[in-house]
């Protein structure tokens, strides 16, 4: 399935809060709680914000902010067409204190688009920008989080701590890092 990858624009902001909501949702309203998850959207995801990020982020050489699609007339598993409309999201700043390090903030995709390869698709965006820039990707993903950790790790990402969350008093969260490839290899 073609997919295609793309550079955010200010025009994305209501997907991608919606994307986040939706997928906040799937994945953390039985750790969380419904209300909490919405919450924490509004916060983290307040389209002002989002607009903001897009914006600084836009033509930097060292951060990323991107949405992934369908190609046109490409159905999903549930057999809806939905055209470009975005599917996901990814957002990747510098590592403040390691600058061979990127930093993968976000990555999320609609529940209905889960495991057709999207996020695979925006990580592996990610992965061919940042190559010759840095040499590893790192994250964090809430422990209680199975679906994030399972795609983490089924793509090579290793755990390299534990630590609390701020999330949430009594949360854990894994940071999980990947060595990339060099073009060479």
């Amino acid at each position: 399935m073609t997919r295609v990858v793309r550079r955010a624009t200010i025009d994305d902001v209501w997907a991608v809060h919606e994307i986040a909501r939706e997928s906040w949702h799937a994945a953390y309203d039985d750790v969380l709680g419904p209300e909490t998850v919405d919450e924490v959207v509004d916060d983290w995801y307040a389209i002002g914000d989002l607009e903001s990020t897009i914006t600084d982020i836009s033509g930097r050489e060292d951060a990323a902010f991107l949405i992934a699609e369908r190609a046109p007339g490409q159905s999903s598993a549930t057999g809806a067409d939905p055209g470009s409309e975005p599917r996901g999201f990814a957002h990747a700043v510098p590592w403040p204190e390691d600058t061979t390090v990127v930093f993968l903030a976000r990555l999320y995709v609609r529940p209905d688009d889960w495991n057709e390869g999207i996020g695979t698709a925006l990580l592996e965006r990610l992965e061919a920008d940042f190559s010759t820039a840095v040499d590893r990707i790192r994250l964090a993903v809430l422990a209680d989080n199975q679906v994030g950790i399972s795609f983490y790790e089924s793509r090579g990402f290793d755990r390299v701590a534990t630590r609390s969350s701020d999330l949430a008093a009594g949360l854990e969260e894994h940071v999980y890092e990947r060595q990339l490839s060099t073009p060479d290899e």
